[in-house]
């Protein structure tokens, strides 16, 4: 157990996923970055990858390497990935390409981060110069009274971030972004805006509930009780498993939510509902965080977290286990209201062919709920900042 702290492990499926991500055209800083992990981990990751050795064999032997017929698959599979890329950012700039250059602006930079800035400038045919010019710009105060943005520009701003985020953003967190952005706007005008062009929020969809608790496995006691705003990180952990259809069948989710800055600190997507589900998600969960002894994780009653191997996993890391009553789904209402928000922005409405495209689909969300979606409960910032606000906070008060 000691070692297995001191290393720091990611379980082979967090691997895989950096490693497709730095395959589709990321760059490794930003990959890493975004998952929160040693940039130089991932470039050993890729390296291995490239070599065939990338984790375990089922049989604990290392895995074979490729042949070159195997690399050069790899290598054609990697090149229509980024090809994928450039025709996706084809599409979704269609309308912005009609829009005038300030619109263009507005859309790269609403789309920085999930996309290299000089290949959008190279699609939608303007410079990357002009494009930080006008970044820079935007940087600038306002000069004199009156409105630094005209409606029509506003509007670029408004359209870009509502196509980015799929529609997930109603006009007062879309206010919130935009000052975090930079763009300078009352609230009144921005809903205004959004109601006279039709722009709104995607609406909530009900969708099937999948714990299972009718067995005869130990229960423990509720130790939260609704209290879900602990003072400090890794203190309430709190876990839940749902679905998304495919054409290839079901692919179940299991998330860990830290209650303190509400990140989702560890995440498994499998085609079953096995335990093994839940403890891959648990397991990354204590690699990254690696919380002291007596932290409280929260779940229902599924028969996946009362199991034997689930509840041994958390006494070896020193976890507590909690559990909801039975059919209420109110003692477990942050995880519930996750679901909600990526059900919403990325499930309802889009249809996977297959297991990698949900994958995807699901890992960029994730990426983007961690590190940029303004949480109401956090005074509408991002899980990652509302931590790095502490951490600042903190170092300021012991200088």
């Amino acid at each position: 157990m000691n070692e297995q702290r001191g290393r720091g492990k990611y379980t082979l499926e967090f691997k895989q996923e950096a490693v497709r991500q730095v395959k589709a055209g990321r760059a490794a800083s930003v990959v890493a970055k975004t998952l929160g992990m040693p940039k130089a981990s991932l470039t050993n990751w890729v390296r291995a990858d490239a070599q065939g050795q990338l984790g375990m064999t089922a049989e604990g032997k290392p895995a074979p390497v490729v042949t070159p017929e195997q690399a050069e698959i790899a290598r054609l599979r990697a090149e229509v990935a980024r090809l994928k890329m450039e025709r996706d950012i084809g599409k979704k700039s269609r309308g912005v390409l009609c829009a005038g250059r300030a619109a263009r602006y507005a859309w790269i930079q609403s789309m920085k981060r999930r996309w290299p800035i000089t290949m959008m400038c190279e699609v939608l045919e303007i410079s990357p110069s002009g494009y930080f010019s006008w970044e820079a710009s935007q940087r600038r105060p306002a000069k004199g009274p009156g409105r630094s943005h005209s409606d029509e520009a506003l509007l670029a701003h408004i359209k870009a971030i509502h196509e980015q985020l799929r529609g997930e953003y109603g006009w007062p967190r879309m206010h919130k972004e935009l000052l975090a952005r930079g763009v300078r706007v009352g609230k009144e005008r921005v809903r205004l805006l959004m109601q006279r062009h039709g722009i709104r929020a995607k609406g909530k969809k009900k969708f099937v509930v999948t714990t299972d608790s009718r067995h005869h496995l130990p229960v423990a006691p509720d130790l939260v009780q609704r209290r879900f705003t602990p003072a400090e990180p890794n203190l309430v952990w709190s876990g839940d498993i749902t679905y998304l259809s495919t054409e290839e069948g079901w692919l179940y989710l299991a998330a860990v939510l830290d209650l303190h800055s509400r990140q989702i600190v560890g995440w498994s997507l499998q085609p079953h509902m096995q335990t093994a589900l839940v403890k891959d998600a648990l397991l990354m969960a204590c690699f990254r965080r690696k919380p002291a002894a007596g932290l409280i994780f929260h779940c229902d009653r599924g028969s996946q977290y009362c199991s034997r191997d689930f509840q041994d996993a958390l006494k070896a890391w020193g976890i507590r286990s909690s559990m909801s009553r039975k059919g209420n789904c109110w003692d477990n209402a942050p995880t519930d209201s996750l679901w909600s928000r990526l059900k919403t922005a990325c499930v309802h409405g889009r249809r996977f062919a297959t297991h990698d495209q949900a994958r995807q689909a699901v890992m960029d969300w994730i990426a983007f709920y961690n590190h940029s979606r303004l949480h109401s409960a956090l005074g509408y910032i991002s899980p990652m900042q509302f931590e790095k606000r502490r951490m600042a906070a903190q170092l300021q008060s012991a200088a």
